[in-house]
């Protein structure tokens, strides 16, 4: 009988054994929590997106005056910048006080816009109102790595716009601006992950 229980039991622990890969098979596989890092790039990328469909609606077939905002950030010197070599606070702080001032650019346009019932104002609010979203989650990221708060510069707008055809060119300009900080931005961002996750 004793030799009877031993088989009996050996049989019952080689079949839970054998159970154990469906057990673990079946057990739901906790989803990867995406970082604060992934959470900007994909909202960069959709406020990329945004300029872009509205770019798409004010294509103009001669050049467009591009000295109107004096106050944008310049672009051309971070454009030629090794993304590896960029340092994570400073790079942070620097992309929340760009971000601030091209929402006032744009909050601007879009009160000009109102004015003439141009027809993108709607989704010149849509894209004012995810900038402000990407402005506030960036905040939290500086807030978790203790990266400083900078004062942005105070824009420097046209007085005033009397034609139509003016209010297109602004807009033409400030998106064109505003897609090569975003396409530098989403770059930026991706670049500063590992340097991120290692402080955090």
């Amino acid at each position: 009988p004793a030799v009877l229980l031993d088989s009996s039991s050996s049989l019952l622990f080689s079949l839970l054994l054998a159970q154990l890969p469906v057990f673990a098979s079946a057990s739901p596989v906790p989803p990867r929590r995406s970082s604060d890092l992934d959470k900007l790039t994909n909202h960069t990328t959709n406020l990329k997106r945004l300029a872009q469909k509205l770019l798409k609606k004010h294509e103009f077939d001669s050049d467009v005056e591009t000295h109107r905002f004096r106050s944008l950030p310049e672009m051309s010197n971070r454009l030629a910048t090794d993304l590896h070599n960029l340092e994570l606070k400073p790079t942070l702080s620097q992309l929340h006080a760009d971000l601030k001032l091209y929402k006032d650019h744009f909050d601007w346009l879009s009160n000009v816009s109102k004015k003439h019932h141009h027809p993108a104002v709607p989704k010149l609010e849509k894209m004012i109102t995810e900038m402000k979203s990407v402005i506030t989650m960036l905040h939290h990221q500086m807030q978790r790595v203790e990266a400083p708060v900078l004062t942005p510069a105070t824009p420097s707008l046209p007085s005033h716009l009397p034609y139509h055809f003016e209010v297109l060119q602004s807009t033409h300009e400030l998106l064109q601006h505003f897609n090569l900080f975003c396409d530098w931005a989403i770059r930026a961002f991706m670049g500063l992950k590992p340097k991120a996750s290692a402080v955090q």
